[in-house]
């Protein structure tokens, strides 16, 4: 990581000092913000982390809990979040503290004997390439813990606003500043019923499946209940199943049971199947106890013992996938449509079953989505019109994955025999990217380009996330990965992959590329980078050479990948990276990069390829950010 741009910082290189315009946290909510979330929930969290980032964007963040989250539902972390996690600098905390998921087995009723289980399958969780993360586990407080540290330690200094109950909010389009106005109870004892008036340029729903700020922008969850009910329980207990520090899935004649190991050694949770539930009838209905969940689990592992000692939470709930049909405020469609005001998030727009792992992850990678393109209209780089691909982008893929998760869930509970054990293990192998969070694939759009020349980087599929890899950095030789270059900060990557002969030609390649970007009138870096600003401030170039770093002379590069920055004008040495000569892990072989020609990869704040071009096509890249940038 980069620190001391603007002068000698002792200490921790994390907590960021505070901007003088920052405005300080009081016990009131403010009158009046730019970006007012509501829940701090994962998703809530992810935006006001990315958004703490710009002083200048006035953000608010309230919770009707009166604290920080203790004990979380939520437990999986999908590889796509670690990556995440690496852009907020926080991804080696998580690494350290959680249990790695890194073989899953399969249970079935023992041919022999029926009434017991035995083993029948074993897969990697992840294939192997997949990501440079592995599947975890961690408490969904922790996840929140650093978020919140992130959110404090940020030039913004942010706060949430807890002991707030969400009433109402409304919309005038006529108000061109601050057209949403919201309404909010406050709940501590000191303040009881006290009603606080925000009034913001943008209202972000991220209050779960009972979300207050769905209902007032006339939204509705829709799909089906599989009227099935499950419970899900913590234990520290003593047993002689000797998959239980796996992820495990079993099917027994007496129901079945997720068991998925937890941070620490000792404690497990366990997802068991319970009844089938009438056609109107409601889990609640059921009063269904703890002694009955643990009594369930003990007869699905048998002839295996489980003795439970301690249960830190459990709860009970409904298999069901439901989604909202549209993730903002805009009634109408097509060109002239408002600009949306109100938007919502995670749980507030999109519930699925706990099976696959990914309510926490997909909800943050929702409000990452969101976070940068609210920062970009805020901040003046982006047109409001960019606003509208939020929805358009996240609930396409949400359907997506509500579809895998239906399919996946009603396997998992079959109990008459039509799924062959052996199919289910095949499902789940062949869907392995979307529970490792990495099978997103963004459509064509004004911010997603056409597949014109993907063939010169095969591997960096537009429309997905930036698959990282291995690569050398010129400056010092040390290995890195690439994608983590690519941090939480709103900038666009451009990752020039350089042609054969591209070291040393100066009217072509790489070098041609720095010099249009630097000198042209049409170049984007000059179109839409400010006066005063880095000229890395809006797009990040990167340049990844074939040849050995030992052959880079770092004084002989283009002005623009040795950046003289900050107040001091101190030059920014970590531009240039090199393939790594080690093993099978070359940056332009395992990604497909054409080696003659080489390819230039713009890469989307939230780290998704945005478009593939040649790196002559400087027409190709001028007419991409023309639509939606500004300067």
């Amino acid at each position: 990581m980069q620190f001391h741009l603007n002068g000698f910082q002792p200490g921790d290189p994390l907590i960021h000092a505070a901007a003088p315009g920052a405005l300080p946290h009081t016990d009131a909510a403010p009158s009046k913000v730019d970006v007012l979330i509501v829940g701090c929930g994962p998703a809530g969290l992810t935006l006001a982390a990315q958004l703490a980032a710009f002083p200048e964007i006035h953000t608010c963040i309230v919770e009707q809990k009166d604290g920080p989250l203790q004990l979380g539902q939520a437990d999986g972390i999908a590889c796509r979040t670690m990556e995440m996690f690496e852009a907020f600098d926080f991804s080696e905390r998580v690494l350290k503290e959680a249990c790695w998921i890194n073989e899953v087995t399969f249970w079935k009723p023992d041919e022999n004997q029926p009434g017991q289980i035995a083993r029948h399958g074993r897969v990697q969780d992840t294939e192997d390439g997949l990501s440079e993360f592995p599947h975890v586990v961690l408490n969904q407080a922790r996840v929140h813990d650093f978020y919140l540290d992130v959110m404090r330690n940020a030039p913004s200094r942010l706060e949430p606003h807890y002991s707030r109950r969400f009433i109402d909010a409304t919309v005038d389009p006529s108000q061109a500043d601050y057209p949403v106005t919201v309404r909010l109870e406050r709940t501590d004892g000191a303040h009881a019923g006290q009603i606080e008036t925000v009034q913001a340029r943008y209202v972000v729903g991220c209050d779960g499946a009972r979300s207050g700020v769905r209902k007032a922008i006339g939204r509705q969850l829709v799909g089906d209940s599989a009227n099935h009910a499950w419970g899900v329980m913590d234990v520290l207990a003593t047993t002689n199943f000797p998959d239980i520090r796996y992820k495990a899935a079993i099917q027994s004649a007496h129901g079945n049971v997720l068991v998925i190991p937890r941070e620490g050694g000792h404690m497990v949770r366990l997802y068991v199947e319970m009844d089938k539930l009438g056609e109107d009838e409601r889990v609640a209905h059921r009063n269904i106890t703890l002694d009955a969940l643990i009594a369930s689990a003990q007869r699905v592992l048998h002839p295996y013992t489980l003795d439970v000692k301690e249960v830190p939470w459990w709860s009970v709930y409904e298999i069901g996938q439901r989604i909202c049909d549209k993730y903002d405020d805009v009634l109408e469609e097509g060109p002239g449509a408002p600009l949306p005001r109100v938007f919502i998030a995670g749980d507030a727009c999109h519930t699925h079953s706990p099976k696959a792992g990914q309510g926490m992850n997909f909800s943050m990678q929702d409000t990452f989505n969101l976070g940068w393109k609210l920062a970009a209209v805020l901040r003046g780089q982006c047109r409001p019109e960019l606003l509208h691909t939020y929805s358009s982008e996240r609930q396409v893929v949400a359907q997506q994955l509500i579809d895998f998760d239906r399919e996946w869930a009603t396997m998992f509970s079959d109990r008459s025999g039509a799924v062959d054990p052996k199919e289910f293990q095949r499902y789940f192998e062949q869907h392995g990217r979307f529970t490792a969070g990495v099978g997103t694939h963004y459509r064509a759009s004004v911010i997603t380009g056409p597949a014109t020349h993907q063939g010169l980087a095969t591997g960096f599929v537009i429309g997905t996330r930036f698959h990282s890899a291995p690569v050398v950095r010129a400056s010092d030789a040390r290995p890195v990965h690439l994608g983590h270059a690519g941090k939480a900060d709103g900038r666009w990557r451009l990752y020039a992959f350089a042609g054969a002969q591209d070291l040393h030609d100066e009217q072509t390649g790489v070098r041609a590329l720095c010099r249009f970007l630097a000198e042209s009138p049409d170049s984007p870096v000059r179109r839409y980078t400010r006066a005063g600003q880095d000229v890395d401030a809006v797009f990040d170039l990167r340049a990844i050479f074939q040849q050995s770093h030992r052959d880079v002379a770092m004084d002989a590069l283009p002005p623009l990948l040795l950046p003289a920055k900050g107040r001091y004008g101190l030059l920014d040495y970590e531009k240039v990276f090199c393939a790594s000569p080690t093993g099978n892990a070359d940056i332009f072989d395992l990604r497909g990069v054409d080696r003659a020609q080489g390819a230039l990869v713009i890469v989307r704040p939230d780290q998704y390829v945005a478009h593939v071009l040649p790196l002559g096509d400087y027409a190709g890249l001028t007419a991409f950010f023309a639509p939606f940038m500004q300067g």
